[in-house]
């Protein structure tokens, strides 16, 4: 059937139709334009707010330990030399022996210091020869006083030469008393109870009054040395950061390489209370109690002390510290997520996290990880709930 000719579109008409397709497709490619270019405005956007996760301060740890090398040594510790020239008859005890104080270690000859004695002797009895005379010629005198027979003035030098006589008397009793000493010391004798930790002499061997044996070069050592180590001094140099640490009930433990996994436990005793200027430390003093004698003087030892701490003091992870010229700052989110940045003040460091003295509170909301470019009052995107940072250890 055909078309009637009334029912045609004019060329006009198809043109009119082919304008506003056209007209069409131009709308569409503005519209989807806008939206391509809105969604890029929004990415833009949403990239150029920073995205950051955030953290709260943690307490800080009940105690922590910091390990340091230790020198044992006894509770006492004595070399013991020779106090008079002589040669050594025998010695009777040997390294490692126990002994008493009083206990004889080993006996000298010393054949100057017999005559020297006898000779003192004989002296003291000169002199008490010779005062018994003055005493008998003075009290002669003395009967004679007042009469034509003497004077006063030889009455009173008879008396005079009398009491210097007593005086002389009393000189010799002294030098018998001093060789009586060394008498004694040719005794070498323990000083207290305790162990023979070293024994230098021989049966035979010389040694020198107020030295011990002398060697071919004419040095002289100790005879012997005695230790009581019922309890041992543990020597410890530690650094002037933790001085602060060393206070009455600090406490330690020991650990020794001829012990492995077993430990001592150390207290407290003194410090030198004075630092080294060479090392910036100080020498401080522990004691610990050896019942069983199975700590040597002498030994090495790792000290491992158990410092407590202020849980008061938040703690945040290292990462989240920022180094700049203000100093160390740490960055806080406030409720409208900006971020405000706080100087500090550090604390110990233990490792992964540090102590924040002061300029932040256990409330705050801390950047976990900050980059270098991160503003004061720039807002910020949390892409994470808050969440503890760690208890410090």
């Amino acid at each position: 059937m055909s078309i009637p000719p009334s029912s045609r579109l004019t060329p006009r008409a198809w043109a009119g139709i082919a304008a506003l397709a056209v007209l069409c497709i131009v709308a569409w490619g503005a519209f989807e334009r806008w939206h391509n270019l809105h969604e890029l405005q929004q990415i833009a956007d949403e990239d150029a707010v920073p995205v950051v996760q955030v953290i709260s301060p943690a307490p800080g740890p009940v105690t922590r330990t910091l390990t340091l090398p230790g020198n044992v040594r006894a509770w006492y510790s004595a070399p013991i030399y020779a106090q008079v020239s002589g040669y050594v008859r025998h010695w009777y005890k040997d390294y490692g022996a126990q002994v008493k104080a009083g206990d004889v270690l080993a006996t000298i000859d010393a054949p100057a210091v017999d005559e020297q004695y006898q000779s003192a002797l004989a002296d003291l009895d000169v002199a008490r020869t010779h005062y018994n005379l003055a005493q008998l010629t003075a009290k002669r005198w003395l009967a004679l006083a007042g009469t034509q027979a003497v004077s006063q003035q030889e009455v009173d030098v008879k008396v005079a030469d009398a009491a210097a006589q007593q005086a002389l008397v009393r000189a010799a009793a002294h030098g018998v008393a001093r060789y009586r000493v060394l008498e004694g010391f040719k005794n070498i004798v323990a000083p207290f109870d305790g162990v023979v930790t070293s024994r230098n002499t021989d049966t035979g061997n010389y040694v020198n009054a107020a030295g011990g044996d002398v060697s071919s070069r004419g040095a002289a050592d100790e005879l012997f040395s005695v230790a009581d180590i019922h309890e041992m001094r543990v020597f410890v140099s530690v650094p002037q950061d933790y001085a602060t640490m060393l206070k009455p009930g600090l406490t330690a433990t020991l650990s020794l390489p001829q012990f492995p996994g077993k430990t001592f436990a150390a207290t407290f005793d003194t410090t030198a209370n004075a630092f080294d200027p060479q090392t910036r430390t100080v020498i401080t003093e522990l004691l610990v109690p050896n019942p069983d004698r199975l700590l040597w003087p002498g030994s090495y030892a790792s000290v491992t002390f158990n410092v407590p701490l202020d849980q008061s003091v938040p703690v945040v992870p290292e990462q989240a510290l920022l180094f700049r010229a203000e100093g160390e700052q740490v960055a806080v989110v406030d409720a409208s997520n900006r971020v405000h940045l706080r100087t500090v003040k550090l604390g110990l460091n233990f490792g992964k996290t540090v102590q924040i003295l002061s300029g932040i509170n256990m409330n705050d909301r801390i950047v976990a990880s900050p980059s270098a470019g991160l503003l004061d009052g720039e807002t910020v995107r949390i892409v994470q709930p808050a969440t503890r940072s760690g208890d410090g250890s």
